[in-house]
């Protein structure tokens, strides 16, 4: 289990199929349901395949991810929070997604703060930029509070779904 960031409260963490269970339970939140979108998650199968066909292998190809996120006091998962490499955007972006019984208490800006100087000082990455839905309105003050600033609407080929795109 490898440590990335620990910062007061939190420590981030690659993930492993042992984290199955917590996947589950992410994926299929009401949050992760309406601005994400539903992953067809359900079986401890499905999010072991998800895990090493996502996070997994990005930390190979990539050399960074999605990181699982935990409480330093008792290790509980409570979400997970990192860099992505999609093909549909320039840069690598950063994303984040948390139960939602530990929502509004600074776990997502705390862990985002902690990715971003990961980003910059140890994976050297001059650019850092962030999708999301317009109606996403928590995620897109955290973005804002991270430093990254509002570009454009984006439409991706193949979807009829308008995204906002954010960089530094």
């Amino acid at each position: 289990m490898k440590t990335i960031r620990e910062t007061e409260r939190l420590l981030l963490r690659e993930f492993n199929l042992m984290d199955a269970a917590f996947i589950i339970e992410l994926v299929n939140s009401p949050g992760w349901l309406a601005y994400i979108g539903d992953r067809n998650i359900k079986t401890i199968e499905q999010a072991a395949a998800y895990l090493m066909n996502g996070p997994i292998k990005s930390y190979a190809q990539n050399g960074f991810g999605l990181y699982m996120v935990e409480l330093k006091a008792d290790s509980m998962p409570i979400g997970m929070c990192g860099i992505l490499k999609r093909e549909t955007l320039e840069n690598p972006d950063i994303g984040f997604a948390f139960l939602p019984a530990c929502t509004g208490q600074g776990y997502a800006f705390e862990s985002a703060a902690a990715t971003m100087v990961f980003a910059k000082e140890v994976l050297r990455l001059p650019f850092i930029c962030a999708i999301t839905v317009p109606e996403n309105k928590a995620s897109i003050k955290l973005l804002e509070k991270i430093g990254l600033k509002l570009v454009k609407p984006v439409q991706y080929k193949g979807s009829d779904e308008t995204l906002i795109l954010y960089s530094n």
